[in-house]
């Protein structure tokens, strides 16, 4: 069953009942990944209960009613999952609900041996997937779904739905403008969250901003770096930020009251421009700087890991780990995009593949995916390269091996754009992308529409939109822009 051991006197009650345990087993390894006792006091406790409840004598109908509302609430908050997902799920995971940060198995019937014997396919390995996406895209008439029980799911929890429908972005919400006259290069909403929303500007500080209960409000601003401030990641848990500036610092802040935890300086005195956090540790944090030069640290001690390090061709702009943490992508000035394999146990750093995008183009931007949707299972990466373009790469193999899949165009010649995967595309019907663009607009693509793959472009932005982020049910989109604005956009309700 689940990783969680629940005594055999814990099983001594109706069928039904032990259906509801089962559920919640299932979905155990999700809860509080950092505290996996509080997840073997938890199912504990819920077998308590229904024991206790059990001896209420409830009547059948009103129990499978509960069962079923418990399944849809929990499918609401972690994702759908197979039927043997969770007994074969890791005792470490992201607490974050994303499909795409989930490392359940699939069963496939396309999997399924000669006689019928099924077997399990990992997310983790690219290239079997690959192979998979291939041969299934090969057999299925143009447009059809993927056909798995779980891609049917995710449609009908979509209400079968259009992309257009589900990114009608209109109305403005609220605009922040306390960094006017200073652009906001990144901007993030928490994990898991919808009304906490972050940002950092090049006039040196940082903003944590808050939605609900209105009116929104700047929550706390974080101060201490003596030079712009280039880009920012928040913990897991949210209760840490990690900032990088060219003042030739990295800075860990505390988001409730924006005290500076920790300052750490690069050795080499050189400008910090980008960093991101291990998605499975969060004591780790990779930062690549204006020398060309990688580095995972440990912000704990504030020192460099042991063989963390590594050189590229230019200056490092952009980073992102695929969801196990087991490949960081790493692109600089010059175009090219690194990949290397990330030793959990050690930190160690080992380069394995480079592309170059295009000879002297910035990579602005990387963010990395697992599924692109339900309809569509291919590790992919998405690409801001100043090209004019927004790229899209299928991850081909376990080394980060780039194929190129698809490219929109928009007006990208020389900012630091940034795109993002729609956080809960995998419930919907499609897949869908969204970026900024030098036009002062944002647009939503869908990536599997050869023609008019455009479902929804934004304008109210007065500069080159440098970033966007959802929060977690997608309700609200945030975008910044070069002049220092910050708009947050609400779903259209109909």
């Amino acid at each position: 069953m689940s990783s969680v051991c629940v005594s055999p006197a814990a099983l001594v009650f109706p069928a039904s009942l032990c259906q509801v345990l089962a559920v919640d087993a299932r979905y155990n390894a999700y809860r509080t990944p950092t505290f996996p006792q509080f997840r073997t006091q938890y199912i504990r406790r819920r077998s308590q209960l229904l024991r206790e409840n059990a001896k209420c004598g409830f009547e059948p109908g009103l129990r499978r009613q509960y069962l079923r509302l418990r399944s849809q609430l929990l499918a609401l908050r972690y994702g759908p999952l197979s039927e043997q997902s969770s007994f074969r799920a890791s005792s470490v995971r992201s607490s974050r609900t994303t499909l795409d940060r989930m490392e359940d198995f699939e069963e496939d019937p396309r999997a399924q041996g000669a006689r019928g014997h099924r077997r399990s396919v990992s997310r983790g390995s690219y290239q079997l997937q690959a192979q998979m996406n291939r041969a299934v895209y090969d057999e299925r008439p143009p447009g059809s779904l993927v056909p798995t029980s779980v891609a049917e799911a995710s449609r009908a929890m979509a209400g079968d739905t259009t992309l257009s429908e589900n990114y009608a972005f209109a109305g403005m919400h609220h605009i922040f403008d306390q960094h006017v006259d200073s652009a906001v290069p990144r901007l993030q909403f928490a994990n898991d969250d919808k009304r906490l929303l972050a940002c950092c500007s090049l006039d040196g500080t940082l903003s944590i901003m808050t939605l609900s209960p209105p009116p929104p409000t700047v929550k706390v601003t974080l101060k201490g770096h003596a030079g712009p401030v280039t880009d920012f990641a928040w913990s897991l848990s949210n209760d840490i930020i990690v900032s990088t500036s060219k003042d030739g610092t990295l800075r860990i802040w505390n988001t409730e009251d924006g005290r500076c935890i920790r300052e750490v300086a690069d050795p080499e005195g050189s400008e910090l421009l980008c960093c991101t956090f291990q998605p499975m540790n969060n004591n780790l944090t990779v930062v690549g700087n204006s020398k060309h030069h990688l580095q995972v640290v440990n912000i704990s001690t504030g020192k460099k890991v042991k063989g963390g390090s590594s050189k590229l061709t230019g200056r490092v702009l952009s980073l992102s780990f695929d969801a196990p943490g087991k490949i960081l992508w790493a692109g600089d000035d010059r175009g090219s995009i690194f990949s290397f394999i990330f030793d959990m146990a050690t930190g160690k750093l080992t380069k394995a593949k480079r592309l170059v995008v295009n000879e002297g183009s910035p990579i602005s931007s990387i963010s990395a995916r697992s599924w692109i949707s339900r309809e569509a299972r291919d590790p992919s990466l998405l690409i801001n390269a100043c090209v004019n373009k927004l790229l899209l790469y299928r991850v081909v193999d376990n080394e980060g091996t780039l194929q190129l899949k698809r490219s929109f165009p928009i007006q990208h010649g020389s900012q630091p754009l940034h795109s993002i995967f729609c956080p809960l595309m995998s419930f919907r019907q499609g897949a869908c992308v969204v970026t900024g663009s030098e036009d002062a607009c944002v647009y939503f693509f869908d990536v599997e529409r050869n023609t008019k793959a455009i479902v929804n472009k934004l304008q109210g932005h007065s500069g080159p939109v440098l970033d966007v982020s959802f929060n977690c049910d997608e309700s609200l989109l945030a975008s910044s822009d070069t002049t220092g604005m910050v708009i947050i956009w609400r779903r259209e309700q109909k």
